[in-house]
């Protein structure tokens, strides 16, 4: 189980190395994107809180990354943090995410990314609930639910 050390270790550090990587240019990145998929994914942004359903359900599934598919989060992991976006307390595999160090808009946080193909996905913070203690604040627009298996 990933601890805020762990998060904050690899944000200075470096980050565990992804299984696969995925590549592509920015013309081929906006083909298959929507303009709010690549805004959010590919330039950083983030969406309006409280703009997606995906916050409120939680029937069982796995959530992967919008632009390459990688697997990164499992619902039983999802909680209502009522922030306005999906949250979890962590993400299925240690490898499928990378910390970038975040100095933006006079603040200090840690930015998720997909480790496979560097998709902005949104933030960590240390105010989830135990036992991790951790908060994956993510943009549900970098998101999508995978079919079962």
């Amino acid at each position: 189980m990933l601890k805020w050390t762990d998060i904050t270790s690899f944000a200075k550090n470096g980050n565990p190395a992804p299984d696969r990587k995925v590549t592509l240019t920015e013309a081929e990145w906006k083909a298959k994107l929507t303009p709010e998929e690549y805004q959010v994914t590919r330039l950083k942004g983030t969406e309006r809180a409280f703009s997606s359903d995906m916050c409120s359900l939680f029937e069982p599934g796995q959530y992967g990354c919008v632009c390459c598919g990688t697997l990164l989060f499992d619902a039983a992991e999802k909680f209502e943090s009522g922030t306005g976006w999906p949250s979890f307390t962590q993400p299925v595999k240690e490898n499928s995410i990378a910390y970038i160090a975040d100095k933006s808009h006079g603040m200090y946080r840690i930015e998720t990314v997909c480790n496979t193909c560097d998709a902005h996905l949104g933030h960590v913070f240390p105010d989830g609930p135990a036992p991790s203690g951790l908060r994956y604040c993510m943009n549900a627009v970098a998101l999508k639910k995978l079919k079962e298996a």
